[in-house]
């Protein structure tokens, strides 16, 4: 392997997802979330975090939204 400046630099060992991508993919999660159950009012007060936490145990999001 190289050691040189080359495959140091952050962009050339991975590649930055694009702020288009991140968005994109977040209007995917709440569209989930919004199918499992979850009011689109609560959707507006959560955090990222909190949003990817959710999708992490669906059928517990789904029975918490579900009463």
């Amino acid at each position: 392997m190289g050691t040189g400046r080359t495959w140091n630099r952050a962009p050339m060992t991975r590649p930055r997802k694009s702020e288009a991508a991140r968005n994109q993919r977040l209007k995917v999660h709440k569209q989930r979330l919004v199918a499992l159950g979850v009011p689109e009012e609560t959707l507006k007060h959560l955090t990222i975090p909190e949003i990817r936490n959710l999708l992490r145990t669906p059928k517990k999001t789904q029975a918490a939204y579900a009463g």
